[in-house]
């Protein structure tokens, strides 16, 4: 069980978590796109852990509108190879750290649905949310469910985000996804490493605006490939050569104490070199220098 002693998060980088940058920027784009066309809707998390994607949801969520989270924390899994993988994965996963986490950055939690995914469309009616994260089991026949879910609380403009679509310890996560492009109709709008987003809607507006928005980018990268006749944007965080100011702050501390360490070798060699010019000056050192210059033949009578 995690401990509740640790320190309470100051910024989203001190939750624990797999969220990286480049994932955290396309969440706030999609939402903040949201906003500003008055798309209304509720948002929805399939899997929680610690709280890191959900507190950034959480920000965009407007009056009138539910946030549901829905995750086994502390609960027992429903069947024998989910139970498998939350004690392999996720053994120190609760919902009192969740919520610490969550409270850390805002006055109210979310509505929590504690169990399985599949009792998510007990909790949130149809075509009624307007963003879904699907981030719960790797197994495939719950991930394929909680996409189907989706797929029924999302309107057609809705945007879906499948996290671990492509990794190699979630084939089933991968067989899933694209299963629901294949076959159910989903319309991906851009991939990074670790996350999918896509729509049952028109996937080609939304990409307009993103490469408009992506121009602008300095620390992503992106492409576009051709997937199956369609256009596939392809995101990636750029590598910064900048230090970071800690990493500044760092190499300045270790350069003073090289400047220190070398002033008090300069210090130890002029201590030597006086004592050696001492022992030159000296009349024991003349004398003895002076024998030691006789002729050879002298010195070996």
């Amino acid at each position: 069980m995690i401990s509740q002693d640790t320190e309470t998060p100051a910024s989203l980088d001190d939750v624990k978590g797999w969220f990286p940058k480049v994932d955290q920027l396309l969440f706030t784009w999609f939402l903040e796109r949201q906003e500003r066309r008055e798309q209304h809707g509720d948002l929805v998390e399939l899997g929680s852990y610690l709280g890191k994607s959900a507190i950034l949801m959480g920000r965009h969520l407007r009056e009138g509108e539910t946030f549901t989270v829905c995750d086994l924390f502390d609960s027992d899994a429903p069947d024998d190879s989910n139970q498998a993988e939350m004690n392999g994965s996720y053994a120190t996963l609760t919902r009192r750290a969740f919520e610490s986490n969550y409270r850390a950055f805002h006055e109210r939690l979310p509505e929590i649905v504690q169990g399985p995914t599949s009792l998510i469309l007990d909790h949130v009616e149809p075509e009624t949310s307007r963003f879904v994260h699907v981030d719960a089991s790797h197994l495939y026949e719950h991930v394929r469910g909680d996409i189907q879910a989706a797929h029924v609380m999302l309107p057609s403009g809705g945007v879906i985000v499948c996290d671990d679509y492509r990794s190699e310890h979630t084939p089933g996560v991968s067989a899933a996804v694209w299963e629901a492009v294949a076959v159910d109709g989903l319309r991906p709008i851009c991939v990074t490493t670790q996350k999918l987003y896509g729509t049952w809607g028109d996937s080609g507006a939304v990409q307009d605006e993103l490469l408009e928005w992506l121009q602008g980018q300095d620390d992503v990268w992106h492409e576009v490939q051709q997937v199956a006749g369609r256009p596939l944007i392809r995101a990636k965080g750029k590598a910064k050569a900048a230090a970071k100011p800690n990493d500044a702050a760092k190499l300045k501390k270790r350069l003073a104490e090289a400047e220190k360490r070398l002033a008090r070798a300069d210090d130890r060699l002029a201590r030597a070199q006086h004592e050696l010019d001492s022992v030159r000056n000296s009349a024991s050192f003349r004398l003895g220098r002076a024998a030691t210059a006789l002729p050879r033949v002298l010195r070996g009578k």
